[in-house]
């Protein structure tokens, strides 16, 4: 017998060891809700990503591969250095910084080199 209680009603569960909800509608409920402020969060991070790629676009240019800008022209754009998709580090121990398929390398005078991933 069970002694545990529903997550979300509390009251004491009947069945199996491992059951967390005492009915079907106090699991929907704690879905439902769990879905929604993941979603909240998840479209946050989304609008900063988006709006991170659209600046590197807009400061690399549409033909050019790569180029190299102060930083303080990707802040000025509100440009959020901490959010990216993913990181590649190369042989030599720098880190690129990804945003879908734009990237970053930050050098110690300030400076960052964009470049385009090629597809």
């Amino acid at each position: 017998m069970n002694k545990n209680k529903c997550k979300i009603c509390s009251k004491i569960l009947v069945g199996r060891n491992d059951k967390l909800f005492c009915s079907v509608k106090c699991k929907n409920y704690y879905h439902v809700n769990l879905r929604k402020v993941t979603d909240r969060h998840v479209k946050e991070l989304d609008i900063i990503l988006h709006r991170n790629r659209s600046i590197l676009l807009e400061v690399l240019g549409k033909r050019k591969g790569q180029t190299t800008v102060e930083r303080v022209v990707l802040e000025k754009k509100k440009f959020t250095f901490k959010y990216h998709t993913h990181l590649h580090t190369n042989s030599k121990g720098k880190t690129y910084y990804f945003v879908y398929d734009f990237a970053w390398m930050e050098f110690s005078n300030d400076k960052i080199l964009i470049i385009r991933k090629e597809k």
